[in-house]
């Protein structure tokens, strides 16, 4: 293998940058040139490329986001776009690649790698939903659920104050591991979570009965994808029936910021040294995950199609907790 290239893709996460530095510190150490390529596919598809040394990736363990940068690539949906990433990887000598991202990454590195198998390929899980088959907890997730609970902690000091209801939406399209993590974290009423159908009437019930047994103030978690339609309709439709004074607060982006935490850190750079002595095994096409403290490998097409379900005991102890 002449050159392993690293990229990030799709949203960003906190760790990424820990996983880039792994990449390419452990590619130098086995005796191979690290490129890391600029903006994701896109970046692969413009020739954004860039050698990377070890002091290239110097103090950035720390940092959210990520150095190398992310995007969204309609083009590398295209079989000319795929066919300039491949021209642009051939002309840098790039025959190993880590892809560090979600579904829509592991998608088209999976699609690219049936056009042109013999560039090999191995993926990172960096997303803060916490949603891919395979591993037990992705990049990102450990650091989104401590800046959750750490705003919904202060949330409940003015929830408290002014004896309050909020409704507090946190980011979870199609998974509700955010709000159950942080729901029960917080001491939260009631987290509604897309695995779950919402029953708005027994919502109610719950808060009402609150309010009658003097509990002065209230907090709902909402996953930004339940099936009762976020957090500002619920809201509306409760306030009807209920007696608190009751406030939205979109969390939004704010989950995907901040330095990552240690467990972050440590997990992320795990599997970024794991991802290169993957491609120097002669493995491809597969994702790195930890399992029950373990490395594990998962092939791209199972990583996307199976989700991680929650556990039915959580929802049930938000019930016996509130």
């Amino acid at each position: 293998m002449k050159k392993i290239a690293v990229f990030t893709s799709g949203g960003d996460a906190p760790g990424m940058n820990a996983c880039i530095r792994a990449v390419v510190r452990t590619a130098i150490h086995k005796g191979h040139e690290a490129i890391g390529i600029f903006r994701g596919y896109q970046g692969m598809i413009e020739g954004d490329f860039q050698p990377m040394y070890p002091y290239s990736v110097s103090n950035i363990i720390q940092l959210g986001g990520t150095i190398l940068r992310s995007a969204r690539s309609k083009d590398f949906r295209t079989p000319e776009g795929r066919a300039k990433a491949y021209a642009n990887l051939k002309a840098n000598d790039i025959d190993g690649i880590v892809a560090i991202g979600g579904d829509g990454t592991f998608t088209g590195a999976r699609i690219f790698m049936e056009e042109y198998p013999d560039i090999k390929m191995v993926g990172c899980p960096g997303t803060i939903d916490n949603d891919l088959f395979g591993t037990d907890y992705t990049i990102g997730y450990d650091t989104a659920i401590n800046t959750a609970m750490q705003a919904i902690d202060n949330i409940k000091d003015t929830a408290n104050a002014h004896d309050r209801l909020f409704f507090v939406e946190v980011m979870g399209r199609d998974a509700g591991f955010i709000a159950m993590s942080v729901g029960l974290a917080t001491g939260a009423e009631a987290v509604l979570v897309p695995e779950s159908k919402t029953d708005i009437q027994q919502l109610i019930h719950t808060l009402n009965t609150n309010y009658t047994n003097k509990k002065n103030s209230s907090i709902v978690v909402v996953a930004e994808g339940d099936d009762a339609g976020g957090a500002f309709k619920i809201a509306e439709e409760v306030q009807k029936h209920c007696p608190y004074e009751t406030k939205v607060t979109i969390l939004g982006h704010l989950q995907r910021g901040g330095r990552p935490t240690c467990m972050e850190r440590v997990r992320a750079s795990r599997m970024g040294v794991a991802a290169v002595q993957a491609l120097l095994d002669g493995k491809s096409g597969v994702m790195i995950g930890e399992v029950k403290g373990e490395i594990a490998y998962t092939p791209f097409s199972q990583a996307i199609k199976h989700h991680n379900a929650i556990n039915p005991m959580m929802l049930g102890m938000v019930d016996i907790l509130s």
